[in-house]
């Protein structure tokens, strides 16, 4: 096994494994329950996405992608897009 994703939080790390079973890669989270533990561990580094040694070559691209993805930040005063969260009355 081999990581192909080092995640900033469990959320993260379970887009990125279902990304990549949805591709046809199993993929392990690695890491998910130590996060419990934050405040005796350290903060970062937890949490990361492994994949079998024989799938890195078609994960780590998928992987990387989803990544820049979650890097991006919203530009200024652009809403950001989404469904209408705002109460509905009856």
């Amino acid at each position: 096994m081999r990581i192909v994703y080092h995640a900033a939080s469990i959320i993260d790390a379970n887009l990125v494994k279902a990304a990549l079973e949805h591709a046809g890669v199993r993929a392990f989270v690695a890491g998910e329950y130590l996060t419990g533990g934050i405040g005796e561990l350290p903060l970062g580094g937890l949490v990361n996405v492994m994949v079998a040694d024989i799938d890195v070559e078609r994960a780590q691209p998928i992987a990387d992608a989803l990544d820049a993805v979650f890097r991006e930040e919203p530009a200024g005063d652009e809403p950001l897009a989404g469904p209408d969260l705002a109460p509905h009355s009856a």
